[in-house]
Parts: structure tokens; C-alpha cells; sequence
């Protein structure tokens, strides 16, 4: 191998570590970001029968999951919860407490095992919703 091609490679091959490093970092850093703002999810305390009559949409993004819903309440019931969107990574089966929340006419319900941030973001969506319904009354 001639000088020139070894020295082609070896700056070759430092490019490739240098572009490694730095989207490696860059990605840590945003996993970092994420969980960062799922601890910081935090819930009041909204009861349905505070909220006035009316369909409500709300959202919840933390990075690398985030979740748009829309609510309705009728006589201060949650009537339905419908997910509209869902960026979820692995964490589809937290879907299932959007059902859960109309079952026990409760937002705050246990989270799916296995997709907990998926869980908490579905879960502060909809209070986000419901919040609108406590402040147009």
C-alpha cells in the first residue's frame, strides 16, 4: 500500500469515528432531554365533573413520545377518549388506558407495564384536555 492511499484511509477512517462520535453524543443527549422531561411530568388533580360539556383537545410531547387526544364530556362524564396521534416508539400498548379512563371515569390510571412513559404522556394529554374545560367555565 502506497503512503497516499495509507494516509487516505486513515483520514478516511478518522471522518468516520468523528461523525460516530458526534451523532453518538447528540444522541444521548436527546435521550437525556427525554427522560429528563418525563420526570417532570406532573399531574394535578381534575375530577370530569369540574369539566363543562364540550370536546377537547390536548397534548403531551417530551421528545422521543408524544400524543394528541381529544375528549368529550357530557354531564360531566368522560363521554370518550379518542387517541389522534401517538408517537410512541415501543409503547403502543399504553394505549389501552385511553379505554380505561372512560371505564373508571378517572384520568389517573395505572400505567401498561413495559410502555410507563408512553402511559404518562397519553395520561397528561388528556388532563391537558380536560384543563380547558375547568378554564372556560
Amino acid at each position: 500500500m502506497t503512503k497516499l492511499k495509507r494516509n487516505i484511509l486513515l483520514c478516511l477512517c478518522a471522518a468516520l469515528l468523528l461523525t460516530g462520535t458526534f451523532f453518538g453524543i447528540r444522541y444521548l443527549k436527546s435521550l437525556s432531554d427525554y427522560r429528563r422531561a418525563v420526570a417532570k411530568i406532573s399531574f394535578g388533580d381534575i375530577d370530569p365533573t369540574d369539566v363543562r360539556d364540550g370536546i377537547y383537545t390536548g397534548e403531551c410531547d417530551v421528545g422521543f413520545v408524544y400524543a394528541r387526544v381529544r375528549v368529550t364530556v357530557d354531564s360531566g362524564r368522560l363521554v370518550s377518549v379518542e387517541l389522534l396521534e401517538h408517537k410512541n416508539g415501543r409503547g403502543s400498548p399504553a394505549e389501552s388506558i385511553l379505554e380505561t379512563m372512560t371505564e373508571r371515569q378517572s384520568i389517573y390510571v395505572d400505567t401498561v407495564s413495559g410502555a410507563t412513559n408512553s402511559s404518562l404522556v397519553l395520561e397528561k394529554a388528556v388532563e391537558t384536555a380536560l384543563r380547558q374545560g375547568l378554564e372556560a367555565g
